[in-house]
Formats: structure tokens, sequence, C-alpha cells
């Protein structure tokens, strides 16, 4: 019955359906049973002229013309979410014919990539990575559709943001040159359109780090260098910010921050720093390595060696340009709500109008040259100072609804979270006070 049915499907039978139904049910199948034949026999037979079995010596593949791959690519187009088709859709995605120009259809690779995108499909990683190198548009509408997915949903914690990353398959397609610096120029043009919103830059930040885990997981003899990826003149600031955090113990961690800091400021003072573009490019890089920044803030309430250096460091994320001496203002109202809050930091009993005071002191928190700077040391203290703890839900509900920045807050909140778990160092009581701050300020969100 089953060779019949193969042979069936190949015969001059096949164009006349009443005679077709009429032969399969005789043989007792039905025609879902024959057509589900047809497709695997299709497939098979297609593979084993893509794959090049060898003939006579010759390799198959070799002879299939670009026009032959180009029309199967179209044939699939119907039937791409089949699940007997996916080990066709993976062999033609991986074909390589020596042609010059793309001999698949571009239809099909809209269609594939859709598909893939709204979880139709499942492909393995190779074959992703060779559709989104031979297809830039579809690249391009994945990175767009991972950030749309990751802003438009309800996310509570950096796991979550993590495992949607991940499953997207871009950081470990990254790993090519080529798509990470795609990836990079359209995180650029997001950030620069939404006026570099928190859940973007926390976005970007978590990529980064996803991206070099993939880049150290592969084979040493396939590895790219990573000047392939950051091509830029700053590679000792580079190799600096490239160090994951938990490589080195929380005692060095200041100094290397400190060391941060001195080249970026030689670096972003220096002469040939002549355009804005240029200063972008290395606000853009530190950006990307945000965890670092998190965890200067954060050295800083504990008593960092070189506080100064720090309070720079953070000033420049927050304001990279000095124009109308902003970033030395911002750098001034820093220092001094950092000189109040050290003063309040060992207090065990704070109110609220204590820590509001400290901050009136130091600068009018709603005109001062960066209030998201203020807002990033102010959680801080309430975070990891004792008399904090206490005042922290009243305090944080008060300046978020005074200032907007719940959305600013939350994402801060989520990263440290994140930071302390994976660490594993901090005490319970922080660990307690930032899932309560969190559940709150994810209602508000």
């Amino acid at each position: 019955q089953s060779l019949l049915c193969h042979l069936l499907s190949s015969s001059k039978w096949e164009s006349n359906e009443a005679e077709t139904s009429t032969f399969i049910s005789t043989l007792g199948y039905t025609s879902a049973d024959y057509y589900c034949h047809l497709v695997k026999n299709m497939v098979f037979s297609l593979l084993a002229e893509f794959r090049g079995n060898q003939f006579n010596g010759l390799n198959v593949q070799e002879r299939v013309s670009g026009s032959r791959v180009n029309a199967v690519s179209l044939f699939c187009l119907p039937l791409i979410t089949l699940p007997d088709l996916t080990p066709l859709l993976e062999t033609l995605l991986l074909y390589q014919g020596g042609a010059s120009k793309e001999i698949l259809s571009s239809e099909f690779l809209e269609a594939v990539n859709d598909a893939f995108l709204k979880k139709k499909i499942s492909l393995p990683e190779s074959a992703v990575v060779s559709l989104w190198l031979r297809h830039l548009p579809s690249l391009e509408k994945a990175t767009l559709h991972l950030l749309d997915q990751l802003v438009s949903i309800q996310l509570n914690s950096l796991e979550e943001v993590v495992c949607v990353i991940k499953d997207s398959l871009l950081p470990q397609a990254a790993s090519h040159p080529a798509i990470f610096r795609i990836v990079n120029e359209i995180f650029k043009n997001v950030l620069l359109e939404t006026d570099g919103t928190p859940e973007v830059l926390t976005i970007i930040q978590v990529f980064t780090q996803l991206f070099l885990q993939a880049h150290q997981n592969e084979n040493k003899q396939h590895r790219f260098p990573l000047k392939a990826y950051f091509p830029c003149h700053h590679q000792s600031l580079i190799t600096a910010l490239l160090r994951c955090p938990f490589e080195l113990p929380t005692t060095h961690w200041s100094q290397h921050l400190k060391h941060i800091s001195d080249m970026l400021k030689a670096l972003v003072e220096d002469t040939n720093i002549s355009s804005l573009d240029d200063l972008f490019e290395i606000w853009f890089l530190v950006a990307r390595f945000g965890e670092w920044l998190d965890i200067a803030a954060e050295q800083l309430l504990k008593g960092a060696v070189e506080p100064d250096a720090l309070v720079w460091l953070l000033a420049f994320y927050y304001c990279p340009q000095n124009e109308n001496q902003q970033r030395t203002q911002t750098m001034v109202e820093a220092q001094a709500l950092y000189n109040h809050l050290m003063m309040l930091f060992s207090c065990t009993v704070l109110s609220v109008k204590d820590l509001e005071a400290a901050v009136h002191t130091a600068t009018d928190i709603d005109q001062c040259c960066n209030q998201h700077l203020i807002i990033h040391l102010l959680t801080n203290f309430l975070l990891f100072s004792s008399g904090g703890h206490t005042i922290a839900q009243e305090f944080i509900y008060h300046i978020t609804e005074a200032t907007d920045t719940s959305k600013e807050v939350c994402s801060l909140l989520i990263r440290t979270a994140y930071r302390i778990k994976h660490n594993g160092e901090e005490n319970q009581k922080t660990v307690k006070l930032l899932n309560e701050l969190l559940q709150k300020l994810t209602l508000k969100v």
C-alpha cells in the first residue's frame, strides 16, 4: 500500500482528483494520509537533491541551478509551518550555491522569518544566523520585534528579560560581527528616538552581557576577536569595561571603577573628540556596560576609595555633554548630595523629612541639571543604609510621584535585585526590601 501510494503521488493519476480519491480509498487510505505521505516523499526527495548525495563520483549539489533553488523556495511558501517541512527549510537556508547574488526568494526568507518570530516553527541556530545574514530586512525585523516585545510587556525581573532575549537567538547570532554591528546600529537609533528610556537601556545592557557569554562559549578556533565587534581606538577602555564584575573581588570594584573613570575622562577631554557623534559613540560604549555604572553608585555609598572619580563617571553617564557647563553643574550637585547622604548613612533612625532636607540643601530636585543621577543615588541610599530601610517605601512613593520616575526606579531596582541574587553576598533585609518596593512600583507603572 505504501509503495502504491508513493508511485501514485508521482503518476499522471495525480492530475485526476476523482480517480485519485477513489484509488486512495480502495487502498484503505484517507486523503489526509495520502497528502501527508506526499509531502514527506517530496521533502525526502528534495533533501537528497540539495544535500549533495554522491552520485557517480560527482557532487549533485554542484548541478542544482539557482533557478531550481529559487523555485523550490517559492514552492515552500504555503507549507512553511508544516513540521515535516522543517528539515527542508533548514537545508535551503544553509544551502550555498556559489552564486554572487541571493538565490532564495525574498518572499521565502520573509515568510520563514515571520513564522520563526511568531513561534510557528523552530529552527536551529545555524539556520537562523544564515537567514539573517542572507536577508538583512529579516534581521532588522527580528531586532525591532524583540525590542517591541520587551517594552510592551510587564516584566517584573531581569530573569524574564534574560529569558526573552535568549529565546530570540539574537545574542547568539550576534557572535557573527556583521549581525552584531547591524543590531548595534538599530539599538543606537532606538535609543536616540526614545531619548534614552531606562527600559531600552536595560535591554541593551542585558543583550550585551548575553552576547559576551555567547561569544565566550564559541569554539576558540572559530571565535572572532572582540575588536571585530568594537572597532574603535579605545581598546584599553573596552578591555576594562569588558571585565565581568564578578571576576573581581568586591574589594577591587572601587579601584577598577576609578581606572575606568580616569581613562574615560582623559578620552572625553581629548581635543580630538570634536563632534557630538564622537562623544555619543564613547557614551554608548559605556552605556552598554551599565552594570559597572550601577555598581559605581552603590560603591559611592559604601565608602568608595576615590569618590570624586566615581561621581565624575556617573555625571558623564547622565550628562555626557558639557555644553553651558551642564556636566560640571551636575557634578557639583551630585557631590553635595553625596556628602549629605554620607552624613546620614550611619543613622539608624531617619525620617522622610530628614532625607528631603538633605536633598533640598544640596539641590532643588525639580530644577537640578540631572534629576536621574539624584534619583539613582537616593534609591541606593534607601537600599543600603540602615535608616533608609525604614523610610524606603514612603520616600520612594513620594519621590516617584513628584518626579514621574516610576519606570526609571523600577528598572534600577530590577537590575539591583538581579545583581544581588547572582552575587549572593547581600543581606536578606535588602533583598526583602527590594521585593516589596518592586511589588508596589510595578502596580504603579
